[in-house]
């Protein structure tokens, strides 16, 4: 009889919710990326979830630990969100320009593209830069070393020359050892004189 009440003392406590904690106050909301692209999120408080997937949809959980949902305008995310999604790091990009034959030369329609890959530094408050140069298969391994390097460290001084600390760009070269377009010893592979940026 006396265990029969220790069991029914425990079922009971373990069967009694305790009283909700406070907390503080959370806003959830759902931002649509540079694209368009509008990703989802799922807030759970206590026993209830909320999904939210649609541009601006927000869930504001109270003191109380309850949450209920909202639709924000544009300019109440840019008021709320707008100095966090500024100090953001962009996202990666890699672009990849052309060179002449047996030079560190760009290309005149890669000198073209060099302007947008340039416009896009900018734009990054903070960039990570890596230049890797490589080239064709004509030449012997170390006259290729040398231009891809070569090829790269022209790319860096010019990203320098355009306001982008050094520090913030690495600069190497593989020379004929990372094929784009696969070919036998001196072949003359325009896609493979090239340099790949990628920052992030």
């Amino acid at each position: 009889m006396r265990l029969a009440a220790v069991l029914l003392l425990l079922a009971a406590a373990g069967c009694a919710s305790a009283p909700p904690r406070p907390v503080a106050p959370e806003l959830f909301a759902v931002i649509p990326g540079p694209s368009g692209h509008v990703g989802s999120i799922v807030v759970r408080t206590g026993a209830t979830e909320q999904v939210l997937d649609r541009a601006y949809s927000a869930s504001r959980v109270g003191s109380n630990g309850l949450a209920e949902t909202a639709t924000l305008s544009a300019e109440e995310v840019n008021r709320t969100f707008g100095a966090t999604i500024e100090a953001l790091p962009g996202r990666p990009a890699t672009f990849v320009l052309y060179f002449l034959e047996g030079k560190d030369e760009l290309t005149p329609a890669s000198r073209v593209e060099l302007e947008k890959v340039f416009a896009e530094l900018k734009r990054r408050p903070a960039p990570d830069i890596v230049v890797i140069g490589h080239t064709d298969t004509v030449g012997n391994l170390a006259f290729n070393d040398k231009l891809s390097l070569a090829r790269a460290e022209r790319l860096r001084e010019m990203m320098v020359a355009l306001g982008i600390a050094s520090e913030r760009i690495q600069a190497a070269g593989r020379g004929k050892r990372e094929l784009l377009v696969v070919t036998d010893e001196n072949v003359s592979e325009p896609r493979n004189r090239r340099v790949e940026i990628s920052v992030r």
